[in-house]
């Protein structure tokens, strides 16, 4: 069938989930323009675990002899060692997108495996992070794979414990810093409801994965040494890891919309983000900041996003978030339908206050 914007709704599965997911027909200029990147090239992916799981196991290491001198040096080491591992976790997304190497069975294999040492669940995640794809930006479809989003009507016509809550939750300590490693250390140790058996097995082998891990590690320089490496490890990568979606997506004029009037292809250009990040943070963090693009096509692995974007004019106009731009996204909370833009609670509140809040045709959620 066909959404109002007249594109075709084609229905994907992902093991055996069946996901309604939008894609435009072959005309459209923007399918035009991903076409020649959507292969992956094995010498460059070879070369990317190379330069990057190389270092991270040196930086382990140098780790490990630091506790012996300070734990300061220990942290200080910890800094580029969580961007090699915010790297390896790009290698895993672009694995669960099946991108990362033309072979399934590869992509898997070292899905699971950079999913051990990102403290993910491979299966689990691809299936989670597919429905994202598929209702990034659609107001019906909010709930797997995004940050929790409210309008500011369902915000004011939320009882004060949800709201309680909801401010909680979007408290930059907690989102930023706390909720991340609580995220990537414990949530993701227990199997979501909507988890199918595959998915399941998935949390189940990585936990378990990650115990025989810890345990060799243990034997080796103990448990405490293991534990004062790997903490700040995980704590600093998911920080950073968790920024980048966040903003990736959470930026003022970003992009939201009822499902009948939803859009696949508007969607990814205007509700993700270009991130243009200095050289050396880009490649930390995989080029994910052409998330534009990304969402457009997830066929296309890391490596090709920025020749891609500096190749095509449609994808230059778009205006880039910088670092300093990027750090208004802490402010804006919640999504305004009649300004089709996020604001902050401070704006919602004063809403209600002078009564100016025009009626909905969405409910509290």
């Amino acid at each position: 069938m066909q959404t109002s914007s007249g594109n075709l709704i084609l229905e994907v599965k992902v093991n055996a989930n069946p996901i309604t997911e939008p894609a435009a027909t072959s005309r459209a200029p923007w399918r035009q323009a991903v076409a020649g990147y959507q292969s992956a090239d094995l010498r460059r992916s070879i070369w990317q675990i190379v330069n990057t799981f190389v270092p991270y196991i040196i930086l382990w290491i140098l780790m490990v002899r630091s506790l012996e001198v300070s734990y300061w040096l220990t942290l200080a080491l910890a800094v580029p060692a969580a961007g090699f591992l915010m790297r390896i976790f790009i290698f895993f997304h672009d694995c669960g997108h099946g991108s990362f190497f033309k072979s399934s069975r590869a992509n898997d294999v070292l899905g699971i495996i950079t999913g051990v040492l990102t403290f993910t669940p491979y299966y689990a995640w691809r299936r989670a992070h597919a429905v994202h794809h598929a209702t990034a930006g659609d107001l019906d479809r909010r709930g797997i794979g995004d940050i929790w989003t409210l309008t500011v009507n369902e915000y004011l016509a939320s009882s004060r414990l949800k709201r309680f809550a909801y401010r909680f939750f979007r408290f930059p300590l907690i989102i930023f810093v706390i909720g991340p490693f609580v995220m990537f250390a414990i949530i993701q140790r227990v199997p979501n409801r909507t988890d199918g058996p595959r998915e399941r097995r998935s949390v189940h082998a990585t936990n378990l994965a990650l115990l025989g891990v810890a345990a060799l590690i243990s034997l080796l320089i103990g448990f405490k040494a293991y534990l004062l490496i790997q903490i700040p490890l995980i704590a600093l990568s998911s920080m950073a890891g968790v920024w980048m979606f966040y903003v990736q997506h959470q930026f003022e004029e970003t992009y939201w919309e009822h499902h009948p009037d939803w859009d696949f292809a508007t969607s990814a250009m205007h509700g993700a983000s270009y991130y243009k990040l200095p050289r050396l943070l880009q490649w930390f963090s995989g080029d994910i900041g052409f998330h534009h693009i990304h969402h457009l096509s997830p066929r296309i692995p890391n490596y090709k996003l920025q020749r891609c974007h500096e190749e095509n004019a449609i994808f230059q106009q778009i205006q880039p978030l910088t670092p300093r731009s990027s750090l208004k996204s802490i402010r804006l909370h919640l999504w305004d339908e009649n300004r089709r833009a996020l604001v902050g609670f401070a704006y919602a509140e004063s809403l209600a206050r002078s009564s100016q809040l025009r009626p909905s045709r969405e409910g509290s959620q």
